[in-house]
């Protein structure tokens, strides 16, 4: 079924086409027609299936149809948990509306406010925000949303997960009633199911695929390692170059940063993503990890929800997730868009009973595999502190200088073995 048929605004498929679309994606075919016709709409899918298009396209042709003379204020807001899900939302908005005159803007906490406010205080046609900062915002009488027409909750099992639905309430008692209410998640759960009665009217339920189940494009195994290897055993994958572009998940923030460090200790270009970057060093890395600039972005869960980047060949969950949920979202990063991706997930003796766990709630084991050529019995192997970056140890192990891991146009390869032990920079 061709875009076309779906009864998009003609200039709405002029842009689709010059993004080089053309055929829409399951949750697209189903959630666009109900939302022209006016309905409030839940939509399930799984990530990486075009959510964001799913709500975007039939927003902007509603307002394509609307004369210039009936604005008045803000038309659309879109909420969304994360800046970097909220500045994806804004480059996909901007490229469908290309071929309109309509003003968006972005409301995130992280950056200056004067530029947001001015924005909200113009009227700016669609905006897009993280529910903290547009509440402070709003308590402040800056916005004028009594003429929204379109809300959008993006991502909405996240923001329950992350604390974020008492701002939302704050929110919504701030917009008109008579209203399009339309919301966006990966799982359908009953705390989801409760929001719709609180914020919808007889809302369309669209679901693609199973519930929680994950992309069935993504490759999914487990290596079963002791907790000191881990740091070796990530070296001794990323040997591999077919790991081009990998997306490593980190529990904490400090152990984000460990990682990183000892990756680029052996010349393996990394990022970082978490809460602690400021959002122009977060910026900066997803740039650089989308242009190949680095080859591994090491991130806590905060970036599985705003993640969307072509072409991620693995996911390794160094830390094994705490929330079977965050599985889902992690590993969705990877196979994107029914393309193939692999994703890996570490599991000490200690993450047994998480890992029956999630495979209880996924409805399917896990493969087990172990790494070709890698000691799994190297009682001398560097412990973990070795990702701390201490450069006593460092002298203490050193074994030469790096090399530099194979990206396309590149030469070189990863450095790191068995052995666990970092080279000395």
């Amino acid at each position: 079924m061709p875009f076309r048929s779906l009864g998009l605004d003609a200039k709405i498929l002029h842009a689709v086409q010059d993004a080089g679309y053309t055929e829409p994606t399951p949750i697209q075919t189903a959630a666009i027609p109900p939302i022209i016709a006016g309905h409030d709409l839940i939509g399930i899918a799984q990530t990486g299936t075009g959510k964001t298009a799913a709500f975007t396209l039939p927003i902007l042709t509603k307002l394509a149809a609307q004369p210039p003379g009936a604005r008045r204020g803000t038309r659309v807001l879109v909420i969304a948990p994360t800046r970097e899900l909220v500045v994806q939302i804004e480059e996909n908005i901007r490229a469908y509306a290309k071929y309109l005159s309509l003003t968006v803007a972005t409301v995130f906490g992280g950056v200056g406010e004067n530029p947001q406010i001015r924005a909200l205080r113009a009227g700016t046609d669609v905006v897009i925000a993280c529910p903290g900062r547009l509440l402070d915002l709003l308590g402040r009488r800056n916005g004028d949303f009594s003429g929204l027409q379109f809300l959008v909750l993006d991502e909405a099992d996240r923001m329950l997960d992350m604390g974020f639905l008492p701002s939302i309430r704050q929110i919504v008692r701030q917009v008109p009633k008579a209203r399009q209410t339309l919301m966006f998640s990966a799982t359908l759960s009953k705390e989801i199911e409760a929001l719709t009665h609180e914020f919808q009217r007889t809302p369309k339920i669209v679901q693609i695929g199973r519930r929680a189940n994950p992309a069935e494009t993504v490759t999914q195994l487990v290596y079963e390692v002791p907790k000191h290897l881990k740091p070796a055993l990530l070296l001794h994958l990323l040997r591999d170059p077919k790991m081009d572009m990998v997306l490593v998940f980190s529990r904490m923030k400090h152990g984000a940063d460990r990682i990183a460090r000892g990756l680029e200790q052996q010349g393996i270009r990394t990022g970082t993503l978490h809460s602690n970057r400021s959002q122009n060093q977060r910026l900066r890395a997803l740039n650089d990890f989308k242009s190949g600039a680095v080859r591994v972005l090491v991130a806590t869960d905060i970036a599985a929800r705003g993640i969307d980047v072509d072409g991620i060949s693995h996911v390794v969950n160094y830390d094994f997730p705490m929330h079977c949920e965050d599985y889902v979202h992690r590993i969705g990063r990877t196979g994107r868009a029914n393309a193939i991706g692999d994703a890996i997930s570490f599991v000490t003796p200690e993450d047994q009973g998480e890992l029956r766990s999630l495979e209880r709630f996924i409805g399917r084991g896990l493969v087990r595999k172990r790494a070709e050529g890698f000691n799994y019995s190297a009682a001398g192997a560097a412990p973990v502190e070795h990702f701390r970056g201490d450069r006593q140890q460092q002298r203490s192990h050193g074994q030469g200088g790096p090399q530099r891991p194979q990206r396309p146009g590149g030469g070189g390869r990863a450095a790191g073995g068995g052995n666990g032990r970092f080279g000395q920079r």
